[in-house]
């Protein structure tokens, strides 16, 4: 604890760590606040939610690849405080859109430019703490970011919920907004600052030369890769289903939990905090007792759970509406999926080569995404058809077999590390 302090003593870090913690409360808010705003025009309806969700996904695929390369060209506190300031503007007029158009046109792409700005503050973000701290506190510094920007994400959604369900849609867009005000200022207020020259007139040409480069030749080399490293192209399977089922069950178990608990946000929000904390706890028992037991064994047998236990909180939700008993099973639930992901990012470091490292998990990136929103739009159009119910049972159902079939077909992968 007296080396946390030490680095917090660190003015400049402090400015960053604080601007953080407020921005992630405020992400937050702004999610509830789209989600309460579709079950105000369209309640219950899956598809809303995914068309409006959906566009702040598309800009990983579109800027992402972009964004790491110019923010190394950029001043990072600027870049910074920029996107901050920029995406304050842009979430203040969200409402006056929202709620004074029919047309969801100009909604949209403000959603999109703000979300694409967004992927051009994380990498700053990550980029700037070894400029802020001394080398020997980077692992203290990386640490504080990554614990409290989790912890403040998972208190932020059940606080977010009962703020939107309290105050509504509106506000909601209203505190996001300045919490990217707070949160700008407070990079402002960083007096370290790192200049990196820019020619705005030769803008365009690296554009194209970064996609030439970054994006279809990195694409490239990552998909050769896979096809040559039988343990990568396995796992990133593994990954793109576990994904397509998180995106099928997403819009999904928003409408269903808003139907059976009655509350737009509230509930809502409380039990995706539950299932943070879930999967929080779950990193920490998997970190601390996970070397024992083989990675894909890890993977197989937290798929066979994670089914299930979707099944269960369906069913249990379903027949018995009640908060403290969902926000048991999503705790659990979150348990049970924790150690999905660090395995499969273990295996993937294990066995790849270490400047690949870059390529192979930027192209997860985009398989991750990828599932995610095709199978998100999938079941939501399926969900105006049929029982939300049913739709969470066979995803479950199918969660289960996928890891029962590897366990019993990849016998041999079960017992290696």
């Amino acid at each position: 604890m007296a080396r946390f302090r030490e680095v917090l003593r660190n003015r400049n870090f402090f400015l960053l760590w604080l601007g953080q913690i407020i921005s992630q409360l405020g992400d937050r808010l702004g999610q509830m606040a789209l989600i309460a705003f579709v079950y105000l025009r369209a309640p219950g309806s899956t598809l809303q939610i995914a068309k409006i969700l959906s566009f702040t996904i598309i800009p990983v695929f579109i800027i992402g690849p972009l964004a790491g390369v110019y923010v190394d060209r950029w001043d990072r506190r600027r870049t910074m405080f920029a996107c901050d300031f920029l995406r304050s503007l842009l979430v203040l007029a969200i409402p006056l859109f929202l709620f004074y158009t029919k047309n969801l046109a100009s909604v949209y792409l403000m959603i999109f430019i703000t979300f694409s700005i967004g992927r051009f503050f994380v990498p700053a973000k990550l980029s700037i703490i070894p400029d802020l701290v001394d080398k020997k506190d980077l692992l203290i510094a990386n640490s504080l970011v990554n614990t409290t920007g989790m912890i403040a994400a998972i208190l932020g959604f059940g606080i977010s919920g009962v703020l939107v369900e309290w105050l509504g849609a509106k506000s909601g867009f209203y505190l996001d907004s300045l919490s990217f005000l707070v949160s700008g200022t407070l990079i402002f207020m960083i007096s370290k600052k790192f200049v990196v020259a820019m020619d705005f007139k030769k803008v365009g040409q690296e554009i194209i030369e970064v996609i030439r480069k970054s994006v279809f030749q990195e694409i490239k080399e990552g998909v050769v890769y896979f096809i040559h490293k039988k343990d990568i192209r396995f796992t990133a399977g593994i990954i793109f289903a576990l994904w397509s089922a998180l995106g099928a069950v997403y819009v999904v178990v928003i409408v269903f939990v808003q139907k059976t608990l009655h509350s737009a946000t509230k509930d809502l929000g409380l039990l995706v905090m539950f299932l943070g904390i879930g999967l929080f706890l779950g990193s920490l028992v998997y970190g601390r007792f996970g070397q024992r037991i083989a990675h894909y064994k890890v993977i197989f047998v937290s798929l066979v759970l994670s089914g299930i236990m979707l099944n269960i909180f369906a069913l249990g939700l379903y027949n018995y509406p009640d908060f403290a008993l969902a926000a048991l099973l999503a705790l659990c639930l979150g348990l049970i999926i924790a150690p999905i992901m660090i395995a499969s990012n273990t295996i993937i470091h294990n066995v790849s080569d270490n400047d690949m490292l870059g390529k192979i998990f930027s192209s997860l990136e985009i398989v991750m995404h990828l599932g995610f929103l095709l199978f998100m739009f999938v079941s939501s159009m399926l969900a105006e058809r049929f029982s939300h119910l049913l739709i969470l049972i066979i995803v479950g159902v199918l969660l289960s077999l996928l890891g029962l079939v590897n366990l019993f077909f990849n016998r041999k992968a079960t017992w290696l590390n």
